[in-house]
């Protein structure tokens, strides 16, 4: 095991071969995004090498005698070599932690119960907001149904005007949305 630190670019192109699917791109906002992904790649290329020599040390370890003090030596010096690899790495990759996730951790917890609950906390929140929705639409349509008995032409006059402003504002909606040349605006997705 030798102590040398590996080339980033080596790191990079073993992390693409072990299926990361890094590709570079020409396209200037694709580029940033792609770099990005690749120095991921690359900490976690390098993670995954120190968990290597993490167990090869702790093999070294538990069978230490004098005739292995060279080797443990040279993993020790190829593990502060490969921490120092990842902490040049890691100054490159944005990556922010909920705080919930690093306590879930610390208390010896999986980091995946955070996204379940985080997830089933957004589940009930929806039904609560879609029994809202379907309360007040079974309230308007009551209400209709009852103005319809009181006030019969009032009630048609008012389906007229909301069925002109509804048809009105997806006429708007479209004229805004389409370019002089009669091509559609599409939202750039971040």
């Amino acid at each position: 095991m030798d102590s040398a630190a590996p080339n980033p670019s080596a790191t990079a192109a073993a992390a693409v071969a072990a299926g990361n699917g890094v590709q570079a791109s020409e396209a200037g906002g694709e580029r940033s995004e792609d770099a990005s992904k690749q120095n991921l790649a690359q900490v976690t290329s390098s993670i995954q090498k120190t968990l290597g020599l993490l167990h090869q040390l702790n093999l070294t370890v538990s069978s230490f005698n004098s005739a292995s003090q060279l080797p443990l030596l040279q993993r020790l010096n190829a593990l502060v070599a490969e921490l120092d690899t990842m902490q040049k790495l890691a100054e490159g990759c944005d990556i922010q932690v909920p705080m919930e996730v690093v306590n879930l951790i610390d208390d010896g917890k999986n980091p995946d119960e955070f996204t379940r609950d985080v997830l089933n906390s957004c589940i009930a929140k929806n039904q609560i907001t879609k029994g809202k929705t379907d309360a007040f639409k079974s309230l308007r349509k009551h209400l209709l149904e009852e103005l319809e008995q009181a006030f019969p032409e009032d009630v048609e006059q008012y389906r007229e005007i909301r069925a002109s402003s509804a048809a009105e504002a997806k006429r708007l909606a479209q004229s805004q949305s389409t370019l002089p040349n009669g091509d559609v605006k599409v939202k750039a997705e971040h």
